[in-house]
């Protein structure tokens, strides 16, 4: 009998991931090893040699990991239901014209939920990951069940606190994040201390596991070979007066922020400020034109507060490298109006938004549409938006 019970490790091949599984092994966890199959690349029909979590390579190492540490490993096919769920959002933003963020899906909505269903079926209490943050129980006399908060993790650098705002409340109370109080540097050198110099060489992969190219054009010309006849031809057309700059080739093709790639010369940088889906339209301005003084929020998860009572002062995220701006965020039925204290740049719509109390994590969202306070923005203009496609078809393993 283990000392602290058994325990299913999500390992996909990568130091940080086997370094957690060792972390667990050696502390006395029965360590139960799973290692998720989520995409071919060959079936996207891309030329780059399949890397990242997916691969052979990585199984492998996953493998190996478990069999130098006699704990079990197992490999999880769930490419059935990736396809499904992930790779559908993945088009179906683009299609409206937003930005999507795959990983923070996969990650909270598909690799969670087949890993706890798993964890159940093994008899294991609990999940871990290799991610770089932290979980606390805080309990109080208002509610005694209390709640599980999501903090950053010590290493700023390697902090993954945004991709997991999506996880719940239930998930939370099941799942350990070994790493969150060490750095990278510790990680490596823990790793070369024990032998496992395969992994502390190993090359990084940031790239989404689908896309290793990073043209996530060519992808999605490749899943829908009909998208580029039926939406090219629409025009590039200017901040404030609407001016025609010339024909793009599609608006799916774009995203805001965007300055290389336009096709086009015009005597200075051009930056895409907006996309506008039901004329086909793609909006050019200049730097100043990319800043924003707010957004609203949907599809919310909130895990710090079970709701946000009255105006509350964060640091809100806007994508996973931003460092965050102080905004005041207010709760309106189901979704958050954000109120930055200085404009922010490139909001795009589709992207997650993160809200910070210190280190801790608020809760999150989907970015619905930004705003300038020069616009008069009020909240009954969401009736005419159509909200994130981010509902999950539930993994069953």
């Amino acid at each position: 009998m283990s000392k602290h019970g058994r325990i299913l490790v999500a390992m996909s091949g990568g130091i940080d991931s086997s370094l957690a599984a060792v972390m667990l092994h050696e502390e006395g966890y029965e360590v139960i090893g799973m290692t998720m199959k989520t995409w071919d690349y060959a079936s996207s029909g891309g030329t780059k040699k399949e890397t990242g979590c997916c691969s052979l390579d990585s199984i492998n190492d996953a493998r190996n990991i478990a069999v130098n540490l006699g704990f079990p490993h197992y490999i999880l096919d769930i490419r059935e239901e990736f396809g499904d769920a992930v790779i559908d959002y993945f088009t179906g933003e683009y299609i409206e014209g937003r930005t999507p963020n795959p990983c923070v899906m996969c990650n909270t909505h598909i690799k969670w939920d087949a890993l706890l269903r798993r964890a159940d079926r093994l008899d294991c209490e609990s999940i871990a990951t290799g991610h770089y943050a932290h979980i606390r129980h805080e309990t109080n006399g208002a509610d005694p069940a209390g709640r599980y908060v999501l903090s950053k993790g010590i290493d700023t650098l390697k902090d993954q606190s945004y991709v997991l705002w999506g996880v719940s409340q239930e998930s939370l109370s099941r799942t350990k994040l070994p790493l969150g109080h060490l750095r990278k540097s510790d990680i490596r050198d823990m790793a070369t201390e024990r032998g496992f110099m395969e992994l502390v060489t190993k090359s990084e992969s940031y790239e989404i596991c689908f896309v290793p190219d990073n043209d996530y054009r060519g992808f999605l010309k490749r899943r829908m070979p009909s998208l580029e006849s039926d939406v090219a031809g629409g025009n590039f057309i200017m901040e404030g007066t609407g001016k025609v700059m010339g024909q793009h080739q599609g608006y799916p093709f774009y995203t805001i922020g965007q300055r290389k790639g336009l096709g086009m010369a015009f005597g200075q940088p051009m930056f895409v400020t907006e996309i506008r889906k039901d004329t086909n339209e793609v909006v050019l301005g200049l730097d100043k034109d990319l800043y924003r003084d707010g957004m609203v929020v949907s599809k919310l998860n909130l895990q710090k507060y079970d709701a946000i009572n009255g105006p509350l002062e964060t640091v809100t995220k806007v994508r996973y490298k931003d460092p965050g701006t102080p905004a005041t965020i207010t709760q309106l039925g189901d979704k958050i109006e954000v109120l930055f204290k200085e404009g922010v740049s490139a909001i795009a719509p589709g992207q997650a938004a993160v809200f910070y109390e210190g280190d801790d994590v608020i809760g999150g969202g989907w970015i619905m549409k930004s705003f300038r306070q020069s616009d008069n923005w009020q909240n009954d203009d969401l009736a005419v938006h159509t909200e994130p496609q981010s509902t999950i078809i539930p993994v069953t393993v």
